[in-house]
């Protein structure tokens, strides 16, 4: 008789297990952001669970390039992930390859607390009138100058170009860190490769408040329509006639430029937010002020860059579909938000607790200043990337040999630019 009574007990024991095992779902993140991205999700399962005991939430990194390959191959066979996430630019590459990321328009239409987001998150979270990613992690850039160094020259953080070119030259002539030697320069810059010297001028451009470096959406080149082009000639003569750089500064890339900036030797610089807390405790131990990139004319709305924007989007085969879209909202709750803060050093919300953020982190944590979000045109027209090496090749040209005549040489420019995308986008 016990083995009967136990028998009963048995098999519903094991059904209910077996109901169980049936009803938990794993979600499988794929993402590129290495062992914080990892420890960033291992700590999201956590904190998902306390609400959702039955979802489990597994992430897997790879390095970017194979990122894309199986992204696109998983897709493209039914194989997908339950859910992708990377930069902006990535997933609209995703998009393009298979036709198969969910528009999030309504999901992100039903999520009330969001009022955190601005116009430009929104803006480059969306691609051909549709939401590819819930944008999640912004990555902002804002422009710097070393406080000792202004207190130093009597100067103010400068808000304007005017302001940038005079106290330019007192960094130059004044001795700002008082060492006795002329060996101080005013900006820090970069232009050995094209993404080096264009997204410099892409930061000029959009930080005072323009759209579109080289080539808008419709395949136009700007460079030569005024705004842009004050903002292009006065770039190329930080090297030419005002010189306000260190030398052979048109050879730098991102490693030698770092070198200059945490070397003591440039007054103004890019600062980006994954800068700062190393900034903060080594290298400029703490002695810089950021603020918006300089307003070129009276008006501008100059602002902080959106560089880039991280964000998660959902195949439209995910294995765990609604499940998936639940957790992608999750993503902008405030414990989330706060995870990726602490893990990634970024996120799109500061309505938490930062008690232990300096103010560099907190000026990009909790954003009180205009944001302006690059366009990524490599992303939209497949033209531009030998546009862009063109252009480059030219700038270069042209600080080697400076022209008589800046507006002679951006419309002659412009015009073989524009020949160039019109040939290749037919």
């Amino acid at each position: 008789m016990q083995v009967k009574k136990w028998l009963p007990a048995a098999s519903a024991a094991l059904l209910m297990s077996a109901a169980t095992a049936a009803s938990a779902e794993t979600l499988v993140v794929w993402h590129d952001l290495g062992d914080n991205g990892i420890n960033w999700f291992n700590e999201l399962n956590e904190l998902y669970q306390k609400e959702n005991p039955d979802i489990t939430i597994e992430s897997v990194s790879f390095p970017t390039d194979q990122w894309f390959g199986k992204v696109i191959a998983a897709i493209n066979t039914d194989s997908a992930p339950d859910l992708i996430y990377n930069n902006y630019e990535r997933v609209i590459r995703i998009q393009n390859q298979t036709g198969k990321v969910m528009d999030l328009r309504d999901e992100f239409a039903s999520i009330s607390d969001k009022a955190f987001l601005s116009e430009a998150d929104i803006a480059v979270a969306t691609y051909e009138d549709q939401m590819i990613i819930l944008p999640i992690q912004r990555v902002q850039m804002g422009f710097g100058a070393r406080t000792s160094w202004l207190d130093a020259v009597g100067e103010s953080f400068p808000q304007t170009w005017e302001d940038v070119l005079r106290v330019s030259q007192k960094f130059q002539n004044d001795d700002p860190d008082g060492n006795g030697k002329a060996d101080t320069f005013g900006i820090a810059i970069e232009a050995a490769n094209p993404r080096d010297l264009v997204h410099m001028l892409d930061l000029y451009t959009f930080g005072t408040g323009l759209r579109h470096t080289l080539l808008d959406p419709d395949g136009k080149i700007v460079i030569n329509e005024p705004r842009h082009r004050e903002v292009l000639v006065e770039v190329m003569k930080l090297f030419t006639s005002y010189n306000y750089v260190a030398p052979d500064s048109v050879n730098h890339s991102f490693a030698e430029m770092y070198q200059v900036i945490e070397g003591g030797r440039a007054g103004m610089f890019r600062v980006g937010d994954w800068n700062v807390k190393k900034w903060d405790a080594e290298a400029l131990e703490g002695d810089f002020t950021i603020g918006s990139w300089p307003a070129f004319a009276s008006g501008d709305k100059n602002a902080v860059v959106i560089g880039g924007m991280r964000g998660v989007a959902v195949p439209e085969n995910a294995p765990n579909k609604d499940a998936s879209l639940a957790f992608a909202k999750f993503l902008l709750t405030k414990d989330a938000q706060a995870a990726s803060l602490n893990n990634v050093g970024a996120a799109v919300r500061g309505d938490f607790e930062m008690a232990d953020l300096s103010d560099n982190r907190l000026f990009f944590a909790k954003p009180a200043h205009n944001l302006n979000a690059y366009d990524f045109p490599e992303s939209i027209n497949s033209a531009y990337p030998e546009v862009e090496a063109e252009y480059h090749a030219r700038l270069l040209g042209a600080i080697d040999n400076p022209p008589d005549d800046w507006d002679a040489f951006v419309d002659g420019l412009a015009a073989d630019l524009q020949k160039l995308a019109d040939e290749k986008k037919s």
